[in-house]
């Protein structure tokens, strides 16, 4: 029997699951295949990681260390949905609900003082932010369009915004003081063990970081953010938005970088706000308000507190005389400085290129942005494409060339793998990287509040990378090119990695490349506009940036992406698309009973997992199972039955309708198992007769609000009765 994990998450790809599992596991029994569902949402992994608070029948595995160890196993076949990357508020408001149902589970302390809140917060910190996804990743990614949906594309254009070459939009960043001017990197030549220590100008010393393995051949390094550097930058950036009167966004990735970003996103707010902060200090201290975790919690924290009314007032009078903060939702009154989790940087930049520049401001109108992005690393990425697009204008998705990606990822590669190597520093001194002999590997000089982070890279992981770039590039025949800056530290070491292991192969008729980053946008932009592919192979961040904003561009959403994870012992991780909009997608759900989630990238994944299962367990059944999903995929997107955009048109339970069908079909019309074509034929039949009446049923259910028993912790019963509301379409798919 071969298995597929196909993991439970959160918010709108956990409400589709629980329509189109029931499906899957229909479609599957005739190619012996048992579905696992592992949970590995918010909710479940808080759950799994505090046993001892709860009752025997609410304990639950630890779904996602289980789904990490599978991940090393040849055998491992995992199907991975977007999940909530946690910011402190989403963790709150999780443990809330989960407290409200009844489980036991501790709070959070936003400034542990005791050793049990130190230890508590110490398990938490295994759900904040990105945990998921480094924990499952052991292996690089191929991400890319695929060809039936990019063609799709072409024919049905999405809507772009207008680029002018005199817009205001500019990107701001440090000309120092960031965590690319400060950067060092070493590549480590022999085995051994490393440990972080902080040594303090007045002779104290602490050990950050105690000894942690070293594998030879890796790449390492470390970097420092210079707090009094940022808060400076910032108040030119605040003065620069000002002078141009146009909005002041800032865009982090405060969810994935859960240790840094959120130290850096509140120095923005303070920075922002110096006056309130400074003016009510004492009464902030008093009420526990931290200006990492942004408006939204200092507004809860401030509510019926004797001088609400007169913070409030300070608040919009600095607002009304500084520059225009960008808004993330103009109705609801939530500003970019709201919560550090709203303004994904790839997400949030990808829509802000897409929409012509522009962001939100509190009347719901357009304008140009000064969008603050401190550190350099990245800057320069969103810089190079925002000078484009004033150039040479919008892109034109029905000619636009494809930007596939090879991202450098497996074992928690770059500043992906650093949470636990990432410290904000309380005095002045010196942090140093030392191994187990006492010899300094890497060392900064630090002040009070600097950020420094150490990021490790794996030799195993760069020669993966390596071939599997190589392996895309003669393939698909198509040029590839490395994005890696020479001018930063760790760039450099990787580059001398990457022409080491280019040697290995016969790259004769190939186009391989090595280009800065400024410069690789700038060809790979110009080659699209030709309609032209390129391969861009990068780092982790990078990779991270670059598949959202070329999909956005491309296909009008990076949920349609095609994302392969061959994992390094020959497992394979297949993940369905990107969830930034997922949020959006829960809430108009329970408002109005209307899901607008496109679970295309699900099936898209199905279809790659089940040709793996066919080649690694010899499964040929499997294999019927993806030709016929391939062409009833094709179907699908032909048919355009992917959600529509309001009440009483097709949601995603209708979507999940149709590929059934077209599935079905395609699987009693294949010739080469006429067990499976018997089985499939009277289902395609009765679901093409009872087509309008399913539609009917699944359309009635719209248009009110729906309960399914919690946003992070949903009962079961209900979402299943909310997402399954055809009767017929239920008794066909159960009866197979």
């Amino acid at each position: 029997m071969s298995k597929i994990y196909y993991t439970l998450t959160d918010e709108a790809p956990m409400l589709a699951t629980h329509s189109f599992l029931p499906i899957l596991k229909a479609f599957t029994k005739s190619a012996d295949i048992e579905i696992e569902v592992p949970d590995i949402s918010l909710a479940g992994r808080i759950l799994a990681n505090f046993p001892e608070y709860l009752k025997d029948d609410q304990k639950v595995p630890d779904a996602l260390a289980e789904l990490g160890e599978l991940a090393t196993k040849p055998e491992a076949n995992i199907i991975k949905l977007p999940n909530i990357s946690a910011s402190v508020p989403q963790l709150e408001e999780a443990i809330d609900e989960l407290q409200k149902q009844g489980f036991a589970v501790p709070n959070y302390a936003a400034e542990p003082k005791t050793d049990e809140e130190k230890a508590i917060n110490k398990k938490y910190a295994r759900v904040l932010g990105s945990a998921v996804n480094p924990v499952l990743r052991e292996g690089n990614s191929d991400r890319r369009a695929a060809k039936a949906v990019k063609n799709y594309v072409k024919a049905n254009p999405h809507r772009m915004g207008v680029w002018n070459a005199d817009s205001k939009t500019s990107i701001a960043n440090m000309n120092s003081g960031d965590f690319y001017g400060t950067e060092n990197s070493t590549t480590v030549e022999t085995e051994g063990k490393f440990r972080i220590v902080f040594y303090g100008n007045d002779g104290s010393e602490n050990v950050l970081k105690d000894f942690a393995p070293l594998k030879a051949g890796e790449v390492i390094d470390s970097s420092v953010m210079n707090l009094s550097a940022l808060k400076s930058f910032v108040e030119e950036a605040i003065d620069e938005a000002k002078e141009k009167d146009v909005l002041l966004s800032a865009h982090l990735k405060a969810t994935m970088m859960k240790i840094s970003d959120p130290i850096i996103f509140g120095a923005i707010v303070e920075t922002y706000f110096k006056d309130v902060f400074e003016k009510y200090k004492d009464t902030f201290a008093e009420l526990d308000i931290n200006p990492n975790y942004g408006l939204a919690t200092l507004f809860e924290k401030i509510s019926g507190h004797a001088k609400e009314t007169e913070i409030k007032a300070d608040i919009e009078k600095t607002i009304e005389n500084g520059a225009k903060i960008a808004m993330v939702n103009s109705d609801k009154g939530i500003t970019n400085f709201h919560v550090s989790s709203d303004v994904i940087v790839d997400a949030s930049m990808a829509a802000l290129v897409r929409g012509g520049g522009k962001m939100w401001n509190k009347d719901g109108n357009e304008e140009d942005t000064v969008c603050i992005i401190p550190d350099r690393t990245y800057a320069g990425f969103y810089d190079a494409i925002i000078q484009d697009m004033k150039k040479n204008g919008a892109i034109d998705p029905k000619t636009f060339g494809s930007v596939p990606n090879v991202g450098l990822m497996a074992q928690k590669a770059e500043e992906y793998g650093s949470h636990d190597k990432t410290f904000q520093i309380s005095e002045a001194g010196t942090v140093k990287v030392e191994d187990e002999n006492g010899n300094v590997l890497l060392e900064q000089n630090v002040r009070n509040g600097d950020i420094f982070r150490m990021c490790q890279t794996k030799d195993a992981a760069i020669r993966d990378w390596v071939k599997l770039a190589v392996n895309r590039a003669k393939l698909s025949d198509t040029p590839a090119i490395f994005w890696l800056d020479k001018t930063r530290a760790h760039d450099r070491e990787i580059i001398k990695k990457v022409e080491k292991y280019l040697k290995n192969y016969d790259l004769d008729g190939l186009d391989i490349r090595i280009m800065d980053v400024k410069d690789a946008m700038l060809e790979t932009l110009k080659r699209a506009r030709e309609g032209k592919d390129t391969i861009s192979v990068s780092g982790n961040v990078l990779r991270d940036y670059l598949t959202d904003m070329f999909p956005i561009l491309e296909l009008g959403t990076s949920a349609k992406m095609l994302s392969i994870v061959p994992l390094m012992n020959g497992g394979g991780l297949f993940e369905t698309g990107a969830g930034g909009s997922a949020p959006k997608h829960i809430e108009q759900f329970l408002q109005e009973g209307y899901l607008r989630w496109d679970s295309l990238g699900e099936f898209l994944a199905l279809q790659a997992s089940f040709e793996h299962l066919a080649q690694t367990q010899d499964n040929k059944k499997a294999k019927i199972l993806a030709d016929a999903l391939d062409e009833a995929n094709a179907k699908f997107l032909a048919t355009d039955k992917s959600p529509a955009r309001k009440v009483g048109q097709i949601d995603n339970r209708g979507s999940h309708f149709y590929l059934a069908m077209y599935w079905a079909e395609s699987l009693a019309n294949q010739t080469s198992d006429s067990e499976i074509a018997a089985k499939f034929a009277p289902v395609a039949k009765v679901l093409q007769e009872n087509e309008a009446k399913i539609n009917e049923e699944l359309i009635a259910a719209q248009g009110k609000p729906q309960d399914v028993g919690g946003y992070y912790h949903p009962v079961s019963e209900k979402t299943y009765a909310a997402m399954r509301p055809s009767a017929t379409l239920n008794a066909i798919v159960d009866g197979i």
